[in-house]
């Protein structure tokens, strides 16, 4: 009972201090977060989405007062205090997904939104450059193999195969981007997506119809096209943390 009274009253274990010594390689790391979120950005602005956000965004913001916000998300006694259903809320996200059918009002910014990510993709390399011609290890924000030790803020550490697989990764992602490489859809076994025309030839956005054929069909080719073989050989090498945790640290 003694040893046990003074494991209770014992000072918890101390967390990790969470500091970092940004670099030159940090630089170019949140250059290319700045190109995704621009990305992004762009490929929003470029079509008329208004529709959507009237008639589904009250999920995200409930409190916007957006114009079917009093008449599909009544906030009074019988829901618990305001708190949305689980039930509205789904519903609220089929119709986020109906509503996706965005035409094209700026082209030159889906255009743009390509071109972000390239240089994404260019910032990524230059960013790995940097990190592997680094000769300390203090307090690092995006290690390299040879600085040994796991991150305090993920828990995980970089070794060789995971920088080669990201590299790889990358160069897949250009030659996607570039058109030199299609993307597979699940309804064709003859023909890929090209995504540069997808950016670069802008047409109506629809969810639904891209996901079960008909809306990709412009974009369709003859050509290499990714396989499953060569993406799983790439997760692979990120082992159980798996290849979108290592991504969303990488970028």
């Amino acid at each position: 009972m003694g040893s046990l009274s003074r494991g209770r009253g014992a000072p918890p274990a101390a967390a990790p201090a969470l500091t970092f010594r940004f670099d030159r390689a940090d630089g170019y790391w949140l250059q290319g977060y700045a190109e995704f979120l621009m990305a992004q950005a762009d490929f929003w602005l470029a079509h008329d989405f208004k529709n959507t956000f009237d008639g589904s965004f009250h999920m995200l913001f409930p409190r916007a007062k957006l114009p079917l916000q009093d008449t599909l998300v009544p906030l009074d006694g019988g829901m618990n205090g305001g708190i949305l259903s689980s039930e509205w809320r789904l519903a609220d996200f089929i119709s986020l997904v109906h509503l996706i059918n965005w035409q094209v009002v700026e082209p030159e910014r889906r255009q743009a939104a390509r071109r972000h990510l390239m240089e994404m993709i260019r910032l990524s390399r230059e960013d790995w450059k940097a990190i592997r011609a680094e000769t300390d290890n203090d307090r690092e924000w995006l290690p390299g193999p040879q600085q040994k030790g796991a991150n305090p803020l993920t828990g995980l550490e970089v070794g060789e195969e995971q920088v080669q697989a990201w590299l790889a990764a990358l160069d897949m992602a250009e030659d996607l981007l570039e058109g030199r490489t299609l993307l597979p859809h699940f309804r064709i076994a003859d023909k890929g997506i090209n995504m540069k025309r997808f950016f670069d030839e802008p047409k109506t956005f629809d969810l639904v119809l891209s996901i079960t054929g008909p809306a990709i069909a412009p974009y369709l080719e003859h050509g290499k096209i990714l396989t499953s073989e060569e993406f799983n050989e790439i997760q692979r090498q990120f082992g159980g943390a798996g290849f979108l945790t290592f991504a969303l640290w990488f970028n």
